[in-house]
């Protein structure tokens, strides 16, 4: 298919993620930060959310448009956010998750989420 919208699943679609297995999913997920001086990714978030809702969000009459391809959810979405623990290395890669709620602002290509730019807190 599309190789930048496939990464983009492979590293932020997490319906079934929890806060527990940051360490196991982006391990099994072969999530890394190469060229950096570790290896490993400072922060990595997941999507809960199913894959037709998270293609929603590109869609201008479903998405609200934020400028250069930007777009945001228009519902509040349930996310792990993954944050490195200091000291790791790769392939030991170690993460704290966290669960928060937020609209979530996605870069699109064609219709297609390609990019997690951020989140807007919720509350």
């Amino acid at each position: 298919m599309f190789p930048r919208y496939e990464n983009f699943l492979n590293q932020h679609l997490g319906p079934h993620v929890n806060e527990h297995i940051c360490d196991t999913e982006i391990r099994k997920r072969h999530i890394t930060a190469p060229g950096t001086a570790n290896g490993c990714k400072e922060v990595n978030t997941f999507i809960q959310v199913n894959l037709n809702d998270l293609k929603a969000v590109c869609d201008p009459e479903k998405g609200k448009p934020q400028g250069n391809n930007m777009f945001m959810s228009n519902t509040v979405y349930h996310v792990v956010t993954c944050k490195l623990r200091s000291g790791a290395r790769h392939p030991r890669c170690t993460y704290r998750g966290r669960k928060s709620t937020r609209y979530v602002v996605l870069g699109c290509d064609g219709g297609w989420p390609v990019h997690y730019d951020e989140g807007i807190i919720n509350g």
